[in-house]
C-alpha cells in the first residue's frame, strides 16, 4: 500500500514537471501584425496601385459634386426670380444629379472595398506564407500573431518577417 502511494506521488510529480520541461524546450515567436501593416512595403505598393486605379473615378465624383453644388447655388440664388417651369426644370435636374451622384459614390465605395479586401486577403496569405517559412526554417514550435499582451524582443520576429517581405517586393 505504501509502495503504491509513493509510486503515485512520483507519477504525479513527474506529470507536473513534464509540462515545464516541454515548455522550456519549445521555441516560441511573436509577430506584431500592426507593425507589419504599417511597415510592409507591399502595403505602400497597394496604396499607390489603388490611387492609380481609383483616382480617375474619384476625380469624376468630385467634379460631379461641384456641378451639383453650382446648380443648387443657382437655384437658391435665382430661384425666386425664375418662372415656375424653369425652376421646376432645375429642381428636377438637381434631384437627378443627387441621385446619380449618390449611386456613383456608392458604387465607387463598394468597388474600392471589394478590391481592397481582395488585395489584403492576398497580402495576408503572403505574410502567412512568410511566417510559416520562417517558422520551419528556424524550427519554431509556435508563433503568435494576435492575443498577446506582451512579447519580449527575444521572441519578437517581426523584424525578420518585414525583412523578408521587403526582399520580396
Amino acid at each position: 500500500m505504501k509502495r503504491s502511494c509513493s509510486l503515485l506521488a512520483v507519477f504525479a510529480v513527474a506529470c507536473l514537471l513534464s509540462p515545464v520541461r516541454v515548455w522550456a524546450e519549445m521555441k516560441i515567436g511573436f509577430v506584431n501584425m500592426t507593425r507589419i501593416e504599417e511597415e510592409a512595403p507591399q502595403l505602400e505598393a497597394l496604396r499607390k496601385k489603388f490611387d492609380r486605379e481609383f483616382s480617375p473615378r474619384e476625380n469624376e465624383l468630385v467634379t460631379s459634386q461641384r456641378d451639383l453644388k453650382k446648380l443648387e447655388d443657382q437655384l437658391e440664388r435665382d430661384g425666386a426670380t425664375m418662372d415656375d417651369a424653369q425652376r421646376a426644370k432645375i429642381e428636377r435636374d438637381v434631384l437627378a444629379k443627387r441621385r446619380d451622384l449618390k449611386r456613383a459614390t456608392d458604387e465607387f465605395r463598394e468597388d474600392l472595398t471589394i478590391r481592397r479586401n481582395e488585395e489584403l486577403a492576398n497580402l495576408n496569405h503572403q505574410v502567412g506564407d512568410v511566417i510559416r517559412d520562417l517558422a520551419r526554417a528556424e524550427k519554431f514550435d509556435l508563433i503568435f500573431t494576435a492575443g498577446v499582451v506582451y512579447a519580449s524582443d527575444r521572441v519578437d520576429v517581426t523584424g525578420e518577417i518585414l525583412a523578408q517581405l521587403k526582399a520580396m517586393k
